[in-house]
């Protein structure tokens, strides 16, 4: 009798164990604490050293090389002898470079229909500069290098603007174009410097703020190119900035 009982009290054990091993390996149905739910340290969380979440020095450098660049500002006729020409006045008188030789002369190229030149005239750099120079014993003469049936051309509305803007040196026609483009003019204001030797010391923009009113000059501070270039003249020293690249209206030749 007890060793019946021993061997079913034995049989009940297992069976026990048994349902109690099975239940371990199920699989939980919520997650246990250290599941797969967060990464291990060392895991894809971070990227490693080097990999392609920030560029190498090498393709920094290379973009920049990509990166188109505005090429540098030249100018035909500086540091040459400036060409000489013969034009007229809006009143028919003609004005002849040569015969102001001795004189630093101030060429302005006009259009009296360019936005930038009323800008530059009625609140940029152009307001009194020629004014300045010209008290001082220097020249200053504007030049409209438009052809007919173009913008600016009518004799009528240039000296229209001269009164309107109280220009006291004259305006010169070149009707063919043939002394702007021995300058090398392509804008209007399009400004040259001649120092007393005749000879091209500047050519460029009136001033560093291309929206001729003087109130974006490039770096921050308003730089009257001409006027620089006159005082360096007049202290006797090389003009420090020879050339300039131009803003404005492109010129109105021909063709």
């Amino acid at each position: 009798m007890i060793s019946r009982n021993l061997h079913r009290a034995l049989a009940a054990l297992v069976i026990i164990g048994g349902a109690t091993a099975c239940k371990k390996e199920e699989p939980a149905s919520g997650g246990t604490a250290g599941s797969a739910a967060a990464p291990t340290a060392g895991s894809a969380a971070a990227p490693t050293a080097g990999s392609a979440a920030a560029p190498t020095a090498g393709s920094a450098a290379a973009a920049a090389a990509d990166t188109p660049t505005e090429p540098a500002a030249t100018s035909p006729v500086i540091g040459k002898p400036a060409p000489d020409f013969t034009l007229e006045t809006l009143d028919g008188q003609q004005v002849t470079l040569s015969s102001f030789k001795g004189k630093v002369v101030v060429l302005e190229w006009f259009n009296p229909g360019c936005p930038f030149v009323v800008k530059a005239h009625t609140k940029g750099s152009l307001v009194d500069t020629a004014r300045t120079h010209t008290e001082a014993g220097g020249v200053w003469l504007a030049i409209n290098s438009g052809a007919p049936g173009k913008q600016g051309h009518d004799p009528a509305e240039n000296q229209a603007a001269a009164t309107q803007w109280a220009m006291g040196h004259p305006i010169l026609r070149d009707v063919s174009g043939e002394v702007g483009k021995a300058y090398g003019a392509t804008n209007t204001p399009n400004m040259f410097v001649i120092d007393a030797s005749g000879t091209v010391v500047y050519a460029g923009a009136i001033d560093n703020s291309p929206d001729g009113e003087g109130g974006s000059p490039r770096g921050g501070t308003l730089v009257n190119h001409v006027a620089a270039a006159l005082a360096d003249l007049a202290a006797g020293r090389p003009v420090a900035t020879p050339v300039t690249r131009p803003y404005g209206c492109s010129v109105k030749y021909a063709s």
